[in-house]
């Protein structure tokens, strides 16, 4: 199971509630503006006053339930709330007549908050407001007259609100600030034990999923695909295990498995799965690593073939732990159409190859004999150039109505150079399997003139 990332809600219920309270300190400074103004004049309490100042108070509490009530996210940032900023800022700068300390002031405070909270998409929507209000005050409310004269009393309210609005807003961003670091560790933390689950995960499970796990935009579909499927199991397994104890027996597996999925891995081969003793592993099955049918087919059996050796070298080890009868696998491969991807339930899902092409590849592998590695004709018909194989004719496999034709891995044709003691080649018209361990002395003549009498019937041909 994956380690839970933790989701830090701590921005998305924040930054509503700061957004409230710079609203809430604006209509303030607005509405003691406003008390300043009159208070200075000797008019106290104008009904245009007092409506702009009720209409600021009512707006408080208007921001406080859409954007601390209804809903946080969605109102936050609603043009309606924007449009409303400027506007009533707007009216309360046409009632003080365009004073112009005080407005300049507000409008500044305005377009501060809107571009430190929304941007330039804000800052917009508030202009429009700030237009609209200039349009209703200057118009509808006949406000036309500027006031140029300095008010001392107007401008000390006015700087009193702006001082107090700075000094929250400083306040709120250094919290806001804590908030975000502290955030960044704990994403950080998360972000690094989840690579760590991940690569731990990507021991258990194929490269496929891992890869589709580490994206999220990477699935894997269900689809037939032209693969090579290996199968190996050691021999007399079964046997063994009653033989030893279960922690001698764990620590042989354990071993083995280990030391195959290495050279999987280094062929990379997508291990499929472990059957106790027996190992399934695919090529050609991931589109990132398969280097075409051809390649992939050729690298399956290199890897069975260093497998094989692999093996013998273990023995060593393996004797130290009561283990005197050498272990050897037998190894079956197969090419062909299989259908690839995940299937099971939605809860349980699992990676792998089914089809007639990996029975095919089962069935060779429990047909071979300790320390062979048998292959299909079409596996041998894709690797014959770069890896030789001794014909071992047809066989009857389980499920299959017709034989089919098997060969056996000797090694790869560069390691053998001058020390093949068995040849085979085909081509349309020409066919030869030369195994020199199965020729007696007394035949060497025999085969030596035959093969010069097809030598000469050929050349005779080029002549002619």
């Amino acid at each position: 199971m994956l380690y839970p990332i933790v989701e830090d809600k701590t921005f998305k219920e924040q930054l509503p509630r700061y957004q409230y309270y710079f609203r809430v300190l604006l209509s303030f400074s607005a509405s003691a503006a406003l008390i300043g103004k009159d208070m200075s004049d000797e008019k106290f309490m104008h009904i245009e006053t007092l409506g702009i100042a009720g209409l600021l108070m009512i707006y408080c509490a208007a921001t406080y339930w859409f954007t601390l009530v209804r809903n946080k996210e969605k109102l936050n940032n609603s043009i309606g709330l924007a449009l409303a900023d400027g506007f009533i800022i707007m009216l309360a700068i046409t009632e003080l007549d365009y004073s112009p300390w005080p407005s300049i002031l507000l409008v500044t405070l305005l377009q501060f908050n809107a571009l430190s909270q929304g941007g330039v998409r804000q800052a917009f929507e508030v202009n429009t407001g700030v237009i609209l209000g200039l349009l209703v005050g200057f118009f509808l409310l006949d406000n036309q007259a500027v006031n140029l004269a300095p008010n001392s009393t107007l401008n000390n309210v006015v700087l009193i609100g702006t001082f107090a609005y700075l000094c929250v807003y400083g306040a709120s961003s250094y919290r806001y600030l804590q908030q975000l670091l502290m955030s960044n560790a704990i994403y950080k933390k998360d972000s690094e034990t989840y690579r760590v689950q991940v690569y731990r995960l990507s021991h258990y499970i194929p490269g496929p999923v891992t890869a589709m796990i580490r994206d999220k935009n990477h699935k894997i579909l269900t689809e037939r695909k032209r693969i090579t499927v290996f199968f190996s199991d050691i021999v007399g397994f079964t046997e063994l295990s009653e033989e030893l104890e279960a922690e001698t027996l764990a620590e042989l597996l354990n071993n083995y498995l280990s030391e195959m999925s290495k050279i999987a891995n280094r062929f990379n081969g997508t291990v499929d799965k472990f059957m106790g003793d027996a190992i399934m592993i695919l090529f050609g099955d991931d589109s990132e690593t398969s280097q075409g049918i051809k390649k992939d087919a050729v690298q399956c059996v290199s890897m069975a073939l260093e497998m094989s050796k692999r093996m013998q070298e273990l023995q060593a080890h393996w004797s130290e732990l009561g283990i005197k009868k050498p272990l050897q696998i037998r190894i079956g491969i197969n090419s062909g159409y299989c259908t690839v991807g995940t299937f099971g339930t939605d809860k349980n899902l699992d990676y792998t190859a089914l089809g007639a092409g990996v029975n095919l590849a089962s069935r060779l592998e429990s047909a071979g004999k300790p320390g062979d590695i048998l292959i299909s004709h079409e596996t041998w018909s894709l690797i014959k150039d770069v890896i030789l194989c001794k014909d071992k004719g047809q066989i009857k496999a389980k499920g299959f109505t017709y034989p089919i034709q098997v060969y056996q891995v000797i090694n790869l044709r560069k390691n053998l150079a001058g020390k093949q003691s068995y040849l085979s080649e085909s081509m349309e018209g020409f066919s030869m399997h030369l195994d020199l361990e199965k020729i007696k002395n007394y035949e060497q003549d025999q085969v030596i003139d035959k093969l010069e009498l097809a030598a000469k019937t050929l050349r005779n041909k080029k002549i002619h």
